[in-house]
């Protein structure tokens, strides 16, 4: 069975660009892990008379999880630790699993560790262990 997060990162003034350049970072730390894949989401279709085939949703990211039990709590916890390097910006990431949405932004690490753990106890018994 092939799971699938979805994530949407935000920072409060952010410019396109920033945004884009934050989702890379993340990218590339979430490709870091036990997943299958880390790709930036798509908005659709390019509009008629544009070479590009998709557009590429801004903070979009969509996570293939490993086989491993371990995946989606490892994707959680990499998307906290990109959240407690905001050097005081607000940051906020979404993340999406079947239709269940968690967001994280600033909220105390004991209020965190609470959301995270309903979270993933939600969806923990889809994973299987190899």
């Amino acid at each position: 069975m092939v799971r699938q997060l979805n994530l949407n990162l935000a920072e409060d003034g952010a410019s396109a660009e920033r945004l884009d350049t934050l989702t890379g970072y993340l990218r590339q730390e979430l490709l870091e892990l036990d997943v299958d894949d880390v790709r930036r989401a798509t908005g659709g279709a390019a509009p008629p008379g544009t070479r590009a085939v998709d557009i590429v949703a801004l903070g979009g990211l969509v996570v293939t999880l490993g086989r491993t039990a371990a995946g989606l709590k490892d994707v959680v916890t990499a998307v906290r630790r990109w959240l407690s390097r905001g050097d005081g910006v607000r940051r906020t990431v979404k993340i999406e699993i079947d239709g269940d949405m968690l967001e994280l932004s600033e909220v105390s690490a004991a209020e965190q560790d609470r959301l995270i753990t309903l979270f993933v106890s939600r969806h923990a018994h889809d994973e299987v262990d190899p």
